[in-house]
């Protein structure tokens, strides 16, 4: 049976974004298909870090009021959450919650914040890379998960959206581990694609009225898209957000790794309901380079020369010392710890030590750090 995904035009943030949805929800019969009177639904959030919404980081708070009031004509209890980037404290999420306009949507509706950060370590015997998974209490907590993706590209993975948001369901700087752990894209993509079918998203939706492009999730540039993409399974919503933006299937790791499970990724396994496919014409989509070393895999090198080689012609980070305001969250957030503070409190790193996460670049508050790509590198690894 082919995979349904709904796709509505939603120019910008002050059209009716909950009418909308409510014609998306149509195509499953409203939003009582997926939620019963009584039920927790956790509407996870991208919370990324502490931005403004038209910085099109975070999902954007429009979207975030209009599922919350779907949610409550169901008879469900909203709560609203993620585990964002850096520590997973009460006083990170708060400001979080401020900073990108969700205190108010609580406020105007009623809606609960998540604010138990608690975890729990779960079995999942099922997972082809892990067997076992440290997940948040309001995830184990919820009766319904609904995440609202935000259509971003991503430095590392290509491609952020209803797969990638699922990494939130690890709490705070336990990500950093994870990342350390997978530091190959093909085996941090696997590990996605175990979170999210842990999950089992009940609908999942994504708020592409205005994306991000080139060097997401949060140092790229917002990207008028207008689109409202609706689905319950996670991987056939991406591949249509994907097409919309001229990114292949198989340029986008997560999906060539669901791909390899018998799992949706090819635009002819999807039913595509709802608007014209033809309303959006989206041309010169900044897409970032995939990072690959399969060129090496096969180049008769010894171990430490080609990894000496690799390491100068890999993207790599470059710290803009104007810019930075030395508040070492990068050096905080770096997996291997290979960032160091120098004697002017700027960040430095160790090539030979970064696993090329960008966990920094996603992280900075001040977009101080640039990936910088060698030319010869952008022809070699692909």
């Amino acid at each position: 049976m082919q995979a349904k995904v709904v796709l509505k035009y939603c120019p910008d943030y002050t059209a009716d974004v909950e009418l909308r949805l409510r014609e998306g929800l149509a195509e499953w019969g409203g939003m009582t298909a997926f939620v019963k009177p009584g039920q927790k639904v956790l509407l996870k959030v991208n919370l990324l870090m502490k931005k403004l919404p038209e910085e099109a980081v975070t999902t954007h708070p429009s979207v975030v009021e209009a599922m919350v009031h779907l949610v409550q004509e169901a008879g469900g209890i909203p709560i609203i959450g993620d585990s964002p980037g850096g520590p997973y404290s009460v006083s990170a999420l708060q400001s979080i919650y401020i900073r990108s306009g969700l205190r108010e949507v609580a406020e105007r509706t009623g809606a609960i914040l998540n604010e138990d950060v608690g975890q729990t370590t779960i079995q999942y015997p099922e997972g082809k890379l892990v067997k076992s998974l440290t997940v948040t209490n309001c995830v184990l907590g919820a009766d319904v998960i609904i995440p609202l993706s935000k259509l971003k590209t991503h430095s590392m993975m290509t491609f952020t959206g209803a797969v990638k948001i699922m990494f939130g369901v690890i709490p705070g700087l336990l990500k950093a581990e994870y990342h350390l752990k997978m530091f190959k894209i093909s085996d941090f993509a696997d590990l996605l694609v175990d979170i999210a079918t842990w999950v089992g998203p009940a609908l999942s939706i994504m708020d592409g009225v205005v994306g991000m492009e080139g060097d997401g999730p949060s140092a790229g540039k917002p990207r008028d898209i207008g689109a409202l993409i609706l689905s319950t399974d996670p991987f056939a919503l991406d591949v249509v957000a994907a097409d919309l933006i001229g990114l292949k299937p198989e340029k986008v790791p997560t999906l060539m790794a669901a791909r390899a499970r018998g799992l949706t990724s090819r635009l002819n396994e999807i039913q595509l309901k709802g608007d014209s496919r033809s309303l959006w014409r989206i041309q010169n989509f900044v897409i970032p380079k995939a990072i690959s070393t399969n060129f090496f895999d096969v180049v008769p090198l010894p171990r430490n020369v080609k990894r000496f080689v690799l390491n100068r012609l890999r993207s790599r980070p470059i710290f803009e010392h104007e810019i930075c305001v030395g508040c070492s969250d990068c050096v905080n957030n770096c997996p291997p710890k290979a960032l160091t503070m120098n004697e002017n409190q700027r960040p430095v790193v160790d090539l030979e030590a970064c696993i090329r996460c960008f966990c920094c670049q996603e992280l900075c508050p001040h977009q101080a750090i640039k990936l910088f790509k060698p030319w010869l590198g952008r022809k070699l690894l692909k």
